[in-house]
């Protein structure tokens, strides 16, 4: 039995657009899911969501500020909408900032917890009242969140990032027992990759050299 097999799964995969979260999608789909990618980046969106349609898989995109939750309230109909239901939540959407403590600057470091932590939150919030079993998707199901390898070990110049992804790993643990108390049906778990050959794993290595 192949079990990876996601036929008749429906997802959305936050930051999907690209790097990582583009490669959860294409992961997803080749699996048998039906996708939606949201993110802020339009362009790139709709261009990943074509190029899985070329390729036979069942793929939209949907705007998503993970931050906002607007934006969550208008999008999560959309996407429940295009799927015809709901049951994986991939929260990937995430930023990093690497600064030494002594240069950190406050602004990046909101923007950064911003994204990672409420960002994350947000989509817990949201994935709980749309599976749960009043909810729109109604069927329970799971919530996948990305950490980070940083999230437990002490990088140099990322103590931002690690507190961040420290955050998502602790908000992991906590909504599984909350779903679980409170009868939700929704899985909770968290994954801590480690460098990525994407855009940010170069800046990464060269602010902190023992991140590998």
């Amino acid at each position: 039995m192949n079990h990876f097999l996601l036929t008749g799964r429906k997802a959305l995969v936050t930051g999907g657009a690209q790097n990582l979260g583009a490669a959860i999608a294409t992961a997803l789909t080749k699996a048998g899911a039906a996708v939606v990618l949201g993110d802020v980046n339009a362009v790139a969106g709709e261009a990943k969501a074509a190029e899985l349609r070329a390729d036979g898989a069942q793929a939209t995109f949907v705007h998503l500020d993970v931050t906002d939750e607007a934006s969550w309230n208008t999008a999560m109909p959309q996407v429940i909408s295009a799927l015809g239901g709901l049951d994986i939540l991939v929260n990937n959407a995430g930023i990093e900032v690497t600064s030494l403590l002594i240069d950190f600057d406050p602004a990046a470091l909101r923007k950064m917890l911003d994204v990672n932590v409420v960002g994350t939150s947000l989509g817990i919030k949201n994935a709980f009242k749309a599976m749960k079993p009043d909810g729109a998707a109604g069927k329970g199901g799971a919530v996948v969140n990305i950490a980070s390898v940083s999230a437990l070990i002490a990088f140099p110049a990322l103590s931002g990032y690690s507190g961040s992804k420290s955050a998502v790993d602790r908000i992991t643990r906590i909504a599984a027992a909350e779903s679980g108390a409170l009868g939700y049906g929704v899985r909770v778990n968290c994954v801590y990759p480690g460098l990525i050959g994407n855009p940010m794993g170069p800046v990464l290595l060269k602010a902190s050299p023992g991140a590998i």
